[in-house]
């Protein structure tokens, strides 16, 4: 398997424009002339790392240190071939870790991967998929199908399943994961198909997951909001006779301080970043009060999909409505680090140890579920990046 780096960085810059156009949007060239164009201080420039020619819509992103490109792809449907694929040379994407573990069986539902909206890097070599287990992407979830699976990028096998069940609910909507490695815990992010979100959190060393801050007001789906995203409001229109509505959305944006002290949270529909204590999600002598009490409101941040941290504990937003990238510093200063017409709908964020920040443009907004039934989205999907001055956090 090709498991090198491509589209150098002098390859990138020469495919701009044609990528641009691919993306329904004109090609860029430079901060001069984005400057000319517009009276406000144009944002930062963004690099072209990848394209990637997903069979299907890749909300999930995760490169590894040695260059190693994975992208996770939702089942929205279960029309999806393959939900966990590696991007290979020249933007070829394949089944990960491999096409047996991509086909749905519910019969063994520890070994099928069914609907993986995201993945992380735990330990040396090993990376973590989040399985929600709804391979029709609604529903309740299939039993045993919601999961942590531990990969060995190494031997490119399965190394470990650990069931979630005992915190999902049937309206559960599993989307995003953070691993903490050194303390041998993760945290989940369940943003429900009811928009009444949860964390969960897990002990790895023994499995036990708990469910928190369900139906509280930092996870739940903020009402009366509408996202903009390309110029245009993000509705549910299945069918071209369907009335729009705003779509819902819980808790989905998920990173943790570098010292582990602190989990940020966001709901998809919700402008305002929130924080809590980590030891109290896991801890069986809190209560949910006690839990509740040290949710703290950071506020406004945007309307954003993915975070991420550094090791300084700036956290990383995606502005979506934007097509752009932020950072938002501990005193609670937010920076806007670039922008990019290719960015449609950022999603995923993942900063590699040697300080560069790679960002999916997922287009999720194009989908047809939003669009009347009309398939909007235009492969190769962007990954785009930024160099920082920090390595990552979690």
């Amino acid at each position: 398997m090709i498991r090198r780096r491509f589209l150098a960085l002098s390859a990138a810059t020469a495919a701009l424009p044609a990528i641009a156009r691919a993306q329904d949007a004109p090609p860029r060239s430079g901060a001069a002339d984005a400057a000319a164009a517009s009276p406000a201080r144009p944002a930062g420039e963004m690099e072209l790392a990848y394209l990637a020619d997903a069979p299907s819509t890749p909300t999930g992103l995760a490169v590894s240190a040695d260059g190693r490109v994975f992208l996770m792809m939702p089942r929205f449907t279960g029309a999806e071939p393959i939900t966990v694929g590696e991007v290979l040379e020249g933007g070829r994407v394949v089944a990960y870790p491999s096409e047996a573990a991509n086909r749905v069986d519910p019969a063994a539902p520890q070994r099928s991967l069914m609907h993986v909206p995201n993945g992380v890097f735990g330990a040396a070599n090993r990376m973590w998929l989040l399985d929600s287990g709804l391979p029709e992407g609604k529903g309740p979830p299939v039993r045993g199908g919601a999961k942590l699976v531990e990969i060995d990028l190494a031997s490119n096998e399965i190394a470990r399943v650990l069931p979630l069940d005992p915190a999902v609910e049937p309206t559960s909507s599993l989307n995003d994961l953070r691993v903490d490695a050194a303390r041998n815990r993760a945290f989940i992010t369940d943003q429900g198909q009811d928009g009444q979100g949860a964390i969960i959190a897990v002990d790895l060393a023994n499995g036990r997951c708990t469910r928190r801050l369900a139906e509280h007001a930092s996870t739940r789906s903020q009402e009366k909001l509408v996202k903009f995203v390309e110029a245009r409001p993000v509705m549910q229109r299945p069918t071209p006779d369907a009335t729009p509505k705003s779509p819902t959305g819980g808790a989905n944006g998920i990173a943790l301080s570098p010292d582990g002290a602190r989990l940020y949270y966001a709901p998809l529909m919700g402008r305002r970043l929130y924080a809590v204590d980590a030891a109290l999600l896991l801890d069986p002598e809190a209560s949910d009060a006690d839990v509740a009490a040290s949710v703290e409101d950071l506020g406004e941040k945007g309307m954003t999909g993915g975070l991420a941290t550094d090791a300084e504990d700036r956290v990383y937003l995606t502005l979506q409505e934007q097509n752009a990238l932020a950072r938002r510093h501990p005193d609670g200063r937010i920076e806007v680090l670039g922008s990019d017409p290719r960015l449609v709908w950022a999603d995923t964020i993942s900063i590699t140890p040697d300080r560069w920040l790679y960002v999916s443009g997922a287009q999720v907004n194009r989908r047809p579920e939003y669009n009347g039934g009309e398939d909007l989205q235009m492969p190769p999907y962007a990954i785009l990046r930024v160099r920082i001055d920090a390595g990552p956090g979690f």
